[in-house]
């Protein structure tokens, strides 16, 4: 079910240090992974049908365009509770519009997803390929595993070839490994990473009662970050966790990458 909501504000602060602020054009997510947490931070009739409703937020582009013009620029995340480039993105392009708003105005974007849908607006990011970037999500490369955790979700092979294309246009690319869940083979997915030559972020599984996984002991998650660690090392992929990611991201912004 598609309905359609109005709402007060369309950039919000962002709880990641490496973002200022989060747009979500939709809430709810067709994909229906069965690990993610936006669920439980959706309105009620979101997570109780997690994956069959979907909120569109239809006045967004009208409150965007004055927010933009009053906000202090900073970088935006699109989308932190949902996929922006789902399948309602093709009718509504409340994505695409407010993306070349945002850019358009001078803040930067940082894009995640994973759906090639996001193909569709490379004039637009190739275009202001400074100030972008995208990060697509991977859990795993077996076929199998993927359909029974993220059930409507592109297959992993053709987010791959996202990633390719993306990086063969000239925009900058990352690969968001996670969550990392116990018994899942992520080796395939840094194999990739290895292939493509980019880098890695990696994140824990965050459980939340209800959840069809346990949630990840401290040590046993320690172990997991050292074997992903000692991967992308053996396959030279550079890679960080999500914890760390602000500082990369920080360092890239002002130029004192080494």
């Amino acid at each position: 079910m598609i309905r359609e909501i109005e709402v007060k504000s369309a950039l919000t602060k962002s709880g990641l240090r490496e973002l200022d602020y989060s747009l979500n054009p939709y809430l709810g997510c067709r994909f229906s992974c069965t690990y993610c947490y936006a669920r439980y931070f959706s309105p009620k009739e979101v997570g109780d049908r997690w994956g069959e409703v979907i909120l569109v937020k239809k006045n967004l582009l009208e409150i965007l365009r004055k927010e933009v013009k009053v906000k202090r620029k900073g970088v935006v995340g699109i989308s932190t509770v949902t996929d922006p480039y789902q399948p309602v993105e093709k009718d509504f392009e409340l994505t695409r519009k407010s993306l070349k708003l945002l850019l358009e105005n001078g803040f930067r974007v940082s894009i995640q997803t994973k759906s090639p849908l996001v193909l569709r607006d490379l004039d637009i990011l190739t275009k202001y390929r400074e100030r972008v970037d995208v990060g697509m999500t991977l859990t795993t490369m077996n076929i199998e595993e993927a359909r029974q955790i993220e059930p409507l979700a592109p297959l992993p092979l053709a987010r791959i070839e996202t990633l390719k294309r993306l990086k063969e246009s000239g925009v900058q690319v990352w690969m968001f490994l996670g969550p990392v869940i116990p018994g899942l083979n992520f080796l395939g997915v840094l194999e990739e990473a290895g292939k493509i030559g980019v880098r890695v972020i990696y994140d824990v599984l965050n459980y939340y009662q209800g959840l069809p996984f346990r949630s990840v002991p401290r040590n046993k998650w320690k172990e997991l970050e050292e074997q992903i660690r000692k991967m992308c090392e053996e396959l030279g992929v550079q890679c960080h966790s999500e914890q760390e990611d602000w500082i990369y991201e920080t360092k890239r912004r002002y130029n004192t990458l080494f």
